[in-house]
């Protein structure tokens, strides 16, 4: 088991049904959230899953959009995109995501953008 594949292993996914209900949206504003990259999933287990840790107080985490964007420029795939804000990113100190949620924004695109 690789250090990303650990990480995600060890985070809580939601299914589409339990993001409908996280977010109290219906399917359709959900699977707009993904399209336009304001949530982020991947197959990996299975079954469509959506990190957990990418909502934030019952809302999709509003820096990661942005953050997945500059990723995907990088050439970076859902998973890969997944797998770079769940994993301890070492001139960050911590996951991308974590930093994220603590509205460090800047830091973790800069670090993103250096990706290219």
């Amino acid at each position: 088991m690789t250090a990303d594949t650990a990480a995600s292993a060890a985070t809580d996914w939601l299914t589409l049904p339990e993001l409908v209900e996280a977010l109290g949206e219906p399917l359709g504003r959900v699977r707009r959230l993904l399209d336009e990259k304001h949530l982020v999933g991947s197959r990996r287990g299975g079954a469509f899953a959506v990190p957990s840790l990418f909502l934030l107080d019952g809302r999709p985490l509003a820096s990661l959009r942005g953050t997945a964007i500059v990723l995907q420029d990088a050439g970076f795939s859902d998973d890969e995109v997944i797998d770079w804000l769940l994993t301890p990113e070492e001139s960050i100190g911590r996951p991308p995501i974590e930093a994220l949620r603590e509205g460090r924004k800047s830091e973790v695109r800069r670090v993103a953008q250096t990706l290219a």
